[in-house]
Formats: structure tokens, sequence, C-alpha cells
């Protein structure tokens, strides 16, 4: 019988997660790669680049790939010929304590974003707990343990169906995608759970995000059953959608596509999809009661070798003395170098601004003629001045886009992914902007960052008001000041090109 430590699963945990918040798989690196080479789209190839070059930076600087560094979820198989050394905590215990040290390790802290009472007061555990965790019982002698991080941007684009038995899967997931938008940052993977229950197909859809990127020998081989004849199907289909990089319209959309089905009842199709971002976390190790798990580090030749380079029609704004006449001149797709006073405010901070102005209650900033960027940044270790400080989903704030651009003047945005129909003409009625930063290039665009301060809100931590002086910060006009978003001109435009040449 094997002994497992307590404190080897504790510790390898702990390890583990570190390593996956700097470290991208090599198959995510490779397959990324492969897409940045065969990108035509001038936008996407730019937004690949910059997802390559922030992979890179991370896994020399040990510092979170997105600022969103996850909800944890574990996969644990532990062998029945396999007891611990010490029965004072339960396994859920050790795994948690695993993320605990994880999240609060100071030398690369990440971000802490689960909150308890997630229909109530929703307070935030502080250290990232508790995970959600997937026990197995199976045969043998050593405990297998796989652990992700999941960005709560992709998440919150998970679908769920209870299809009818002859309805087709493939159908209802190229449904599913245009509502899905660019919020899960693409190009990722897609997992999709197919029989089983309701909660049994999703798990499936999650736990398929685990397996390794090998589309292109599945082409090569060919399909061998019905799941890897849909994911052929829906590779091609998918990528054939335009859709592209962050959503901007390209040749990539989905770097491959993950299936796992499981028996179901015959009145049934539970299917479930879960998309997977641009940082892609996940690792696995084995415990053998020889001590804790040991996660080889990836070689820096791994990744390729890009560098960005501002051509003749990259932009460069003084958000300083911007004017709401500068601004009617920039179209969708424009790049823009940004400098000068950005603020920050995300979902709590806009609720709270909202919420003053129906009060009359003066607001702790002035907006008018400001921009906000929705982020919300990982703590700052060492002599940084900011940690990793990527976008988050923008639509998330549409409902307060029309009250804070009448009400404050604020004249532009900067987020991740499209807007909804109702921001889109709050912009187009107020003649503002918003622009796009690129999701899965927090620790890069950190580095535009010179100098950080909170001006509101301090109570919300990550969540507070703060203005950054930035410099040459890279940003897509995503909707101009006449409502024309790239979000919907991009794919569509690529969609038909892809189709011509097919």
């Amino acid at each position: 019988m094997t002994v497992i430590r307590q404190d080897d699963v504790i510790q390898s945990v702990a390890d583990a997660l570190q390593y996956i918040s700097y470290y991208h798989p090599k198959d995510f690196i490779d397959a990324m790669a492969a897409a940045y080479e065969r990108e035509e789209n001038p936008a996407a190839k730019d937004a690949i680049a910059q997802i390559l070059i922030n992979s890179r930076m991370c896994a020399m600087g040990h510092r979170p790939i997105c600022q969103d560094t996850g909800i944890v979820t574990v996969f644990v198989h532990v062998g029945m010929n396999v007891r611990f050394d010490d029965a004072s905590m339960s396994l859920d215990d050790m795994v948690n304590e695993g993320v605990r040290r994880a999240y609060k390790l100071p030398d690369n802290v990440l971000r802490a974003s689960i909150l308890a009472d997630p229909d109530g007061k929703r307070a935030n555990t502080g250290d990232n707990t508790p995970a959600v965790i997937h026990h197995k019982l199976v045969p043998g002698d050593t405990v297998e343990i796989h652990v992700a991080a999941k960005g709560g941007g992709s998440e919150a684009k998970s679908k769920f169906a209870m299809l009818n038995p002859s309805d087709n899967v493939a159908d209802w997931v190229m449904e599913q995608l245009p509502k899905m938008g660019a919020g899960w940052c693409p190009p990722g993977m897609l997992g999709i759970g197919i029989g089983g229950t309701a909660e049994k197909a999703m798990e499936l859809a999650k736990e398929a995000l685990l397996d390794p990127i090998d589309i292109q020998d599945l082409q090569a081989r060919g399909a061998q059953n019905r799941s890897e004849e849909l994911r052929l199907e829906l590779f091609d289909k998918v990528n054939r959608s335009g859709i592209g990089a962050q959503g901007l319209g390209g040749l990539t959309t989905v770097l491959d596509i993950k299936v796992k089905d499981y028996p179901t009842h015959a009145a049934n199709k539970p299917v479930a999809i879960i998309p997977n971002c641009a940082a892609t976390r996940h690792a696995q190790f084995a415990l053998d009661g020889s001590g804790p798990a040991t996660l080889e580090p990836p070689r820096l030749e791994d990744w390729p070798e890009i560098t960005r380079e501002a051509g003749d029609n990259v932009k460069r704004v003084d958000l300083n003395s911007i004017t709401p006449e500068d601004v009617k001149a920039w179209q969708p797709g424009d790049t823009l170098l940004l400098s000068g006073k950005l603020l920050t405010g995300r979902d709590a901070a806009h609720k709270r601004m909202i919420d003053m102005l129906a009060k009359g209650e003066p607001l702790p900033v002035d907006l008018k003629g400001r921009f906000i960027y929705y982020v919300g940044p990982v703590d700052p270790v060492g002599a940084e001045v900011v940690g990793p400080a990527g976008p988050t989903t923008a639509t998330r704030m549409d409902k307060f886009t029309r009250t804070l651009l009448e009400e404050t003047g604020l004249l532009g945005m900067v987020g991740k992914a499209e807007r909804g129909e109702a921001a889109i003409e709050a912009i187009r009625d107020n003649q503002a902007i918003y622009l796009m930063a690129v999701g899965g290039s927090a620790y890069l665009v950190a580095q535009a960052i010179k100098h950080s301060r909170v001006v509101g809100f301090e109570d919300l931590g990550m969540e507070a008001i703060y203005e950054f002086d930035v410099e040459d910060m890279p940003v897509t006009v995503a909707v101009d000041t006449q409502g024309t978003s790239i979000h919907q001109t991009g794919p569509a435009k690529w969609k038909a090109i892809i189709a011509e040449t097919a």
C-alpha cells in the first residue's frame, strides 16, 4: 500500500498552480505559433502576437499570464491501494490548502477572485478558495491530480441544453457560437460534453479541455468514432465562421475542439459547451509516496521569437489632451498606442457610481473627457507599479454605459471583446468611443503602466478606481463614434473571404 504524505498533496497543488499561472502548455504555444504564421488579418495577427509575446514574458518573469488568475478546478483520481499519512485533513481540505498557499505566495501573488454568498454579500474569500473538486476512486497505488485555473470571462460563455435525441449537436453548437461573442478570448478551445445527465455533461466538457491539442494528428489519421467525427466537423465549421482572434475576424477561431461523451437516458441528449480562453492553464501530476510532484519548466526556445513594431498605420494618442473631435477620426480596426492618464473601473465601481449619480452625490473623480479601463489588476510584487493588468469583459458594463456617458461626459472606454447593442447605441448617441485591449496579454499591458494610484473606492480592492499613467498601451478601435463595431464587420468580412477561397 502506498502512503501519501498530506503535505506532499498540499505542496504539489500549490506548486502546480504557480506553474500554470506563468507557463502555457507547449502544445498551446505550438498551436498559437502556427495560427500566427497562418493568419492574414493584420488586426488578428497582432492580437495573436501580443498573446505569444505576453506568454514568453510571463515564462521569463514568473508572473501571471492573465490578471484573472481563475477559479481552480481539480480532478483527483485516487488509487484504491493508497492511504494518506494523516487523517487530520480531508482530501478537499488538502487541495484547498494548496490553493491557499499558491494564491498568497509573496513572490507571485495571484488575484483572489472567489466570492462567498454568490447571490448575497458576494464577499471575497481572500485566498481563492474553495476550489471545485471532482474525485474518482480508481485501481492503482498512486494519486493523479489534474489542476486547472479557469478565467471568469470564458467560463461565463458556457452553454448547456437538453436536446431531443434526434437533434444535431453540430447545428446546436454553431447556433450558440455567435451568442458567445468574443468574451471567451479566442483563439482557444471548445470543450463539448455529451450525455449522462445535465451535471455530467458539464463535467465532461470541462474535463475535455484538459486533453492536449492534437487536432492535426486526428486530421491526418481520420476519425474512428462519432466523437472524433464531431471534432473534425466543428473544427472546420467554427474556423470557417471568420470570428478570428479576439473576435476581430480571421482564419483561426479555435485551436482544437474536444469532445467527451457518456451514456445517457433514451429520452435525453444533454449537451454542454465550455470554452477555454487564450490563458490556457492546466497541469497534471502523480504522487507515488516518494515526495511532492516535480513539474519540468519549458525551454524558452519553445516560444517563437516575435517582435511587434509600430507601423505607419499606428496612431499615438495623448490621453491628457484628447478631444471629442479627435476621436471622430478613428476608424474600427485602427491600432492606437495610448499615453497619459487612464482611469480604471469595473463592475463594483460602476454599480457604485451609478448609485451615487442617482442620489445626486459627487463622484470621487471627474470623468468628463476621460477614458476608463475595465480592469482588475493583480497586486504588484517587488518594484512593479502594478501586477498583470489585462482587460475584463466589456459587456458586463453595458447596462451602465449610457448613464455614465450622458451624466458624466466620459469620452472613451477600454475593455475586452465586443459591446452589446444597448452600449453601441449609447456610444453612437454620445459620440463616444470604445477601444479593445487584447485578452490574454495582461503582463505585456502592465509594462505600459508607469504609475498607479487609487483615486476612488479604495475599499473595493482590485475593483477600486485607479489612475494609471500609461505609455504606448496597445489598443484597437472596436466601436467608433458612429456606432460601427469591428466585432460585427470583421467576422462578417472574413467569413466571406474564407467562403470565397474554399
